[in-house]
């Protein structure tokens, strides 16, 4: 008997945070899943250092982590689950992500776009900490490339892998849900995060469009300022203060969303940003 998932899904960032909440949520639902990942090296975030050892700690230790033990984790539950590291800034790594994900768990028609390259960049550089006390770096070359790299340039070229796939096997479901963050006046004080995520959601919404008529849906979820290590008292201050922010998120809630849309009950949900408040 044929006891094989129904789905495969690649969720990519998945070795902490919403990435590993959703792997683990898809592999629950019966779904097999590759969980990409690429570990923070040590030296990375050097402006955060001081801040490894205090409230900060878990949230590093986490980035550091290889996704191997979310899929390992997933696996003795009795789902079926592998991982890959790999940089989204190299532009092969699409094709090398699906190729993966096909040769250890079949056919891919879930896409879940959850992978940041974050960098905390701004137009008013002073050199003083925000007001969470995170350091901030001018606008340059380097955050902008990295930032458009893996938020936007990434799950463009994911999506058309999904799409190239699909149309060549002749499938007619599918599901691609991707992530984004900021408001209407982009992201104040991490201005590249919030300008390649309006770029992600705006090749998602395209998708949406010309990928219909093959059973593709594409959404973008904008999850509330969710825990993953690295909310302190003074952003908990700030959400309470907030007429825009109504909760802080944990990971699991924000998954709980991705459940419905990756749905069949979400047939007919396409082309949306679903805000979480």
């Amino acid at each position: 008997m044929d006891t094989s998932p129904k789905h495969v899904a690649i969720v990519t960032g998945a070795n902490h945070g919403i990435g590993a909440a959703v792997a683990e949520m898809l592999a629950d639902n019966d779904i097999a899943v590759l969980c990409t990942y690429l570990r923070t090296k040590d030296e990375e975030g050097g402006a955060h250092a001081d801040k490894r050892a205090g409230h900060y700690a878990r949230y590093y230790k986490d980035r550091t982590t290889s996704g191997e033990e979310v899929a390992l984790e997933i696996r003795d539950r009795g789902g079926r689950a592998a991982a890959l590291e790999v940089d989204l800034r190299d532009p092969t790594a699409p094709a090398r992500i699906f190729d993966t994900a096909e040769e250890l768990l079949g056919p891919v028609d879930i896409l879940i776009n959850n992978a940041s390259g974050w960098v905390q960049d701004t137009f008013r550089f002073d050199g003083e900490p925000d007001q969470f006390g995170r350091t901030t770096v001018p606008v340059n070359h380097e955050t902008i490339s990295q930032q458009f790299a893996v938020d936007a340039h990434a799950p463009a070229l994911l999506i058309a892998e999904l799409a190239r796939r699909h149309r060549a096997r002749e499938a007619n479901w599918g599901r691609v849900v991707g992530l984004t963050s900021g408001a209407e006046l982009g992201f104040p004080g991490e201005v590249s995060y919030g300008a390649a995520k309006a770029a992600q959601t705006h090749y998602t919404m395209s998708a949406a469009v010309e990928l219909a008529p093959e059973g593709i849906t594409a959404n973008i979820v904008h999850p509330p300022v969710t825990d993953t290590g690295w909310v302190t008292e003074e952003v908990r201050d700030s959400v309470r203060a907030s007429s825009t922010h109504f909760h802080i998120a944990n990971p699991a809630e924000v998954a709980a969303t991705i459940r419905f849309l990756i749905s069949y009950d979400a047939d007919l949900i396409s082309g949306n940003v679903i805000t979480m408040r």
